[in-house]
């Protein structure tokens, strides 16, 4: 059973961690996204070691949080620069 408890907080860890990566591509469009892409290769490192870290609920409360108000703060930004990008093709 502890296996499988291991298991559910891993993956629950590496869906928040895929979420945040997925993003890049649009990170890239924002003016200070250049700061956060550096981080993300400390994210893909963590990812591919995730199976070698010993994690407890708390922890993965803490990331899930953590990973749900990165998203809602980047939610405007990212808006803008999509808002930006749709404008260059309407014809007045």
């Amino acid at each position: 059973m502890e296996g499988q408890q291991s298991q559910n907080l891993s993956a629950r860890i590496s869906n928040c961690l895929q979420t945040i990566l997925e993003l890049e591509p649009d990170l890239e469009r924002l003016r200070l996204g250049h700061v956060l892409i550096k981080e993300f290769t400390i994210l893909k490192s963590f990812l591919a070691r995730m199976d070698r870290i010993d994690i407890d609920e708390g922890d993965v409360v803490r990331i899930e949080t953590a990973t749900e108000n990165f998203l809602r703060e980047l939610k405007t930004p990212l808006a803008l620069v999509e808002l930006e990008r749709i404008r260059k093709y309407i014809v007045h």
